[in-house]
């Protein structure tokens, strides 16, 4: 009988802790789900005529507080030569943005696409300390750039 007055006694505390734990777990899951995971934003500098030359800027950034290892690099309808080619690796932080250049000469419109991989490479971030989302690895952005 004793044993049962100390169960009865501990639930009211039991519920309240198990009550908090779950609103404590509930605020936990909205915070991860709301971060944006990747953002970019591909621009042009300057509008090209035939046979001049553009430089188009990619700016990528994330809100999760840890880094990634990125790979950033331009695909094109149209085949194209020079530093187009050029892939860029570095580490993304929140705590500030990357921003990645390429020039370009073309005498057509083309549809560009920037893509982002997030990557296993050791070296880049400090300490090595870098995650990998298990959702999606690979973002895209695509623009006809004139």
């Amino acid at each position: 009988m004793y044993s049962l007055h100390l169960l009865l006694r501990a639930s009211p505390a039991a519920l309240l802790l198990i009550l908090c734990l779950q609103l404590g777990t509930t605020k936990a899951q909205e915070d991860t789900t709301s971060r944006q995971l990747v953002t970019m934003d591909l621009q042009m500098l300057q509008i090209a005529e035939a046979s001049e030359e553009a430089t188009v800027v990619l700016k990528v950034s994330t809100e999760l507080r840890e880094c990634m290892v990125i790979k950033s690099y331009l695909l094109s309808n149209t085949p194209m030569e020079g530093n187009f080619n050029y892939k860029y690796t570095s580490c993304l932080c929140d705590s500030h943005s990357r921003s990645f250049f390429w020039d370009l000469q073309t005498n057509s419109t083309i549809r560009i696409t920037a893509v982002v991989d997030v990557i296993r490479e050791l070296g880049i971030c400090p300490n090595d300390w870098a995650v990998i989302p298990i959702k999606a690895n690979r973002f895209y952005i695509t623009k006809s750039l004139p």
